[in-house]
């Protein structure tokens, strides 16, 4: 009687396009993440109307937002003008007067350092803060609550953070830009044997009024992402505390990568406004 050979083991399939489909999948929660943005940020829109709802707590979260974290916004500018004055005068050569220190500090800090690495600082200290504080207490049931009393969540927890945000965060940037530029003013005069009257020739040799208004709007647009992401993170925390940290840690990361993109978009838009 004939034998029959048996199978040759095999070892586990590998999918030929794993890569593509992990790539396809963070493709679509990305995709599915905006869209569930946009329809929040289109939920707030509608509670704005509700303006006895919010307008009590805007002064309230405007401080919080705000002017409790211009602290930090100062100290990270006065170190960055510092360090901008000093690599500045390293890298100029005895071809380039000094007094172009005091140009390229303003311009960095106006256009560029003072809006985003104060948003970088406030996306973590703001929007981990949202999201903690509405996480707690959307799992404490908190937020269940003003709906029994008839109060409509998002006009009363984030509508107010939102303009907040859209108010405060420019004036943040604004405090930053005064004192990243005196910074590097007094270290280029204590520390680089550079007058006054040189670097204030230099801040004012290419300076206009679009250097502050483009940095205080790009401020703006960042304080609005920042406080929406924070909003929603908060507003969607599922499973206690665990969840609670996962909200704040995810409101920190999107805050700051939607930051980099609209730097970027603003960016592109500066550059097409130049050329039209």
């Amino acid at each position: 009687m004939a034998t029959r050979a048996l199978p040759t083991p095999r070892g586990p399939a590998v999918p030929l396009f794993g890569p593509v489909r992990h790539l396809g999948a963070a493709t679509t929660r990305a995709i599915s993440d905006l869209g569930d943005l946009g329809r929040f940020s289109v939920d707030v829109l509608r509670a704005f109307a509700d303006v006895r709802t919010w307008r009590p707590q805007l002064a309230l979260q405007m401080r919080s937002l705000g002017v409790d974290s211009v602290p930090i916004g100062v100290f990270i500018a006065l170190f960055t003008g510092i360090v901008l004055a000093l690599l500045a005068s390293y890298s100029f050569t005895k071809a380039v007067p000094l007094y172009f220190v005091g140009t390229l500090v303003q311009k960095t800090i106006t256009l560029e350092l003072g809006p985003v690495l104060t948003g970088l600082a406030l996306a973590g200290r703001v929007g981990a803060n949202i999201a903690a504080e509405l996480g707690t207490m959307k799992v404490t049931e908190q937020v269940d609550a003003l709906e029994t009393l008839a109060y409509d969540p998002l006009a009363y927890l984030a509508v107010p953070r939102v303009i907040a945000g859209l108010v405060m965060f420019p004036v943040v940037v604004a405090f930053a830009m005064l004192v990243g530029v005196g910074a590097g003013w007094g270290a280029s005069v204590a520390l680089l044997g550079i007058t006054s009257d040189d670097f204030l020739k230099g801040a004012r040799l290419f300076f206009g009024d679009f250097d502050v208004r483009y940095g205080l709007v790009k401020a703006a647009s960042f304080g609005v992402f920042v406080t929406l992401v924070g909003c929603r993170e908060g507003l969607r925390t599922r499973g206690g505390a665990e969840g609670v940290g996962r909200g704040a840690t995810s409101a920190v990361v999107q805050g700051a990568v939607f930051i980099l993109i609209l730097d970027a978009f603003w960016a592109v838009v500066w550059l097409l406004g130049r050329k039209a």
